[in-house]
């Protein structure tokens, strides 16, 4: 430490002098002029390491006033820092200035000193823990927040999977006392049956989630964050031509005794719309050639009609084009009957493993094989994003080897080649 000499200047006042032969920066006296009031900088590691004085010496910090380090004659430093409480003048000990680092004890000493200049104002109280709270008790407050955030279809799913999966799993436990231990222990029990958990895991976040906002759960603990899903091998099924011709037979033959469902499913396999779109189809959001969907998975959507489509809706016999499309026929079909329609006409059509949504699968793998560009695709689908588009990316590989063949056999040819 730099040593401090005294000049004699007055004969009476004594100004400290650095051993470098500057002055400080800032120095002021006592009362008496006798001694000098401790000197003002910026208080670094580099000081705490220098020599202590022989007297007592406090040196104050230059950026955040109040906070000091005070140097003992024995070698003791420690960090300090000076407030006024109520009109009283109070010196206040942070720590041993060789333990405790300068960056920790400003950190600490602007704290106790904003406390002490809030000091006497009024706080808002912090919310009382409920750590009673079991996940059960949970989920009717979860739901009325979750409500308007999910479409129905949503909030349906997201229900069912509270009831099967995360209540007797979850129910009876408390809700701050959920850790991640618990839903890895979840994790390893549902080996067997994946997809289950990885359509409940997010559910269980969200809740989770909230229980933090509201104060359930300390600030930042949801123990659902960084889990991972297991890896699920999505479910391809193309129809091929002879399966095409085939479940064309047979929804020909079914269209008296099951009009509603036939249509709906012919609609399905000319536009690649998804089952709620068509089976809530409207007649004001039909424009042909479009559809206008004001909402759907993906949010507002547009629907492009073909010519089958287009003559498929005009077909239909009502007095009236508004409303719903499909509830024209007074007869025990209705929508909601598609899946169930749907399961007797696969069936007889011999496509037994053939869902629904494979309808869909297979008008993207039909324009892949015409050559439309994958961009295209995720337009006619609804696609909100290409990635979700791009699984259909290696149903193009049968194109591009035929091009290649025909490319390579083109060159042969010119060059008198056989290919």
């Amino acid at each position: 430490m730099l040593e401090i000499q005294q000049l004699n200047i007055t004969g009476s006042a004594l100004i400290p002098v650095l051993s470098n032969g500057y002055l400080p920066t800032e120095i002021t006296f006592s009362k008496s002029d006798e001694s000098p009031v401790p000197m003002r900088c910026k208080l670094t590691g580099h000081i705490v390491r220098r020599k202590a004085p022989k007297v007592e010496q406090f040196l104050w910090d230059s950026e955040l006033p109040g906070f000091g380090l005070r140097c003992s004659p024995t070698g003791h430093k420690s960090w300090i820092i000076r407030f006024r409480e109520r009109g009283t003048k109070r010196l206040l000990t942070l720590g041993d200035a060789r333990k405790v680092s300068v960056h920790i004890a400003r950190i600490e000493a602007r704290r106790r000193l904003a406390d002490n200049v809030l000091d006497g104002l009024p706080v808002r109280p912090a919310p009382a823990p409920q750590q009673g709270l079991t996940v059960a008790e949970f989920i009717d407050e979860f739901l009325l927040a979750q409500n308007r955030h999910w479409k129905p279809s949503t909030l349906k799913r997201n229900m069912s999977l509270i009831k099967c999966i995360i209540l007797p799993n979850f129910g009876p436990m408390a809700v701050a006392e959920v850790a991640r231990a618990d839903i890895i222990r979840w994790r390893d029990s549902c080996a067997s049956k994946p997809s289950t958990f990885n359509r409940a895991l997010p559910c269980l976040s969200v809740m989770f989630k909230l229980a933090d906002k509201l104060g359930y759960r300390p600030k930042g603990s949801n123990p659902c964050k960084n889990s991972t899903r297991y890896k699920v091998k999505l479910t391809e099924r193309f129809l091929s031509p002879a399966e095409y011709r085939a479940l064309g037979a047979v929804l020909k033959d079914a269209e008296e005794e099951m009009p509603v469902s036939v249509a709906i499913i012919r609609l399905l396999i000319y536009t690649g719309a998804r089952v709620g779109e068509i089976c809530g189809l409207e007649w004001q959001w039909i424009k042909p050639p479009r559809i206008f969907l004001p909402d759907s998975k993906t949010g507002p959507k547009t629907l492009y009609l073909n010519a089958p489509a287009r003559a498929l809706l005009e077909a239909l016999e009502t007095s009236t084009r508004t409303g719903p499309v499909f509830s024209y026929v007074k007869s025990k079909a209705k929508p909601n009957q598609v899946a169930a329609d749907w399961q007797r006409l696969r069936n007889r059509a011999g496509l037994h493993d053939l869902r629904l949504h494979d309808l869909r699968h297979s008008f993207a793998s039909l324009a892949i094989r015409d050559g439309i560009p994958l961009t295209v695709i995720g337009k006619l689908l609804g696609h909100a994003l290409p990635e979700t588009t791009a699984r259909y990316a290696h149903l193009a590989d049968d194109a591009v080897s035929d091009a290649a063949r025909r490319v390579c056999g083109s060159i042969a040819a010119k060059l008198g080649m056989s290919s």
